[in-house]
């Protein structure tokens, strides 16, 4: 892959040939103003930069060391502290986690979330782009996915940088493992249907 840039590097990772860690520190996070009216802007990503408008990037994550409550670890498009996305698996208790994703533009978050079986601890993730909208997918077993959800990014149309993340929002730490990064070309089709309103 390209060379990939760290926005707010851990004190822990690895990153070797098949295989990244980061090993997460308390009271990190990705949140900005909505419902609870605070901005969290903590969480590391690891990011590859890019102009490509048409491509997918697939990743493995395992959370099996998630314990506490909103430990998380997933993909992520960082902008800015402003205009970001996220999606991941969301330890909540010991019946049931958060499958979801968050969108941001212009400094507001929105949360969409499913809930999952907390014995869940590894989820593949699909990003794709077309221009400046996306869609992001989640699979179990890496070959089947299923849409989480499809979103327009603000400003999300020229050079943009994406990639994983993990947090640990409370007084926690873990160890998340991502496994077979890759990207590619745009597996997200163009649509087939309703033709777009003449303008």
């Amino acid at each position: 892959m390209k060379t990939y840039k760290w926005i707010r590097e851990p004190k822990e990772y690895t990153i070797g040939e098949d295989e990244i860690t980061i090993t997460t520190e308390p009271h990190t996070d990705l949140w900005q103003r909505t419902y609870y009216h605070f901005r969290n802007d903590s969480a590391p990503a690891l990011q590859w930069e890019t102009d490509e408008k048409y491509f997918s990037f697939t990743v493995k994550t395992d959370f099996t060391g998630s314990h506490h409550r909103f430990d998380q670890c997933g993909i992520v498009m960082y902008l800015d502290s402003e205009n970001w996305l996220k999606a991941s698996v969301e330890y909540e208790n010991e019946d049931f986690q958060h499958l979801g994703s968050v969108v941001t533009n212009h400094g507001y978050s929105d949360w969409a979330t499913t809930a999952i079986p907390a014995d869940v601890k590894v989820m593949w993730y699909r990003f794709s782009r077309r221009e400046d909208d996306y869609c992001v997918e989640c699979s179990r077993d890496g070959e089947h996915f299923e849409q989480m959800r499809v979103c327009h990014m603000y400003e999300g149309g020229k050079t943009i940088r994406y990639g994983i993340y993990a947090c640990s929002p409370e007084d926690s730490s873990f160890t998340a493992v991502f496994t077979d990064l890759h990207t590619g070309e745009c597996m997200w089709k163009a649509h087939d249907g309703q033709q777009p309103d003449d303008e």
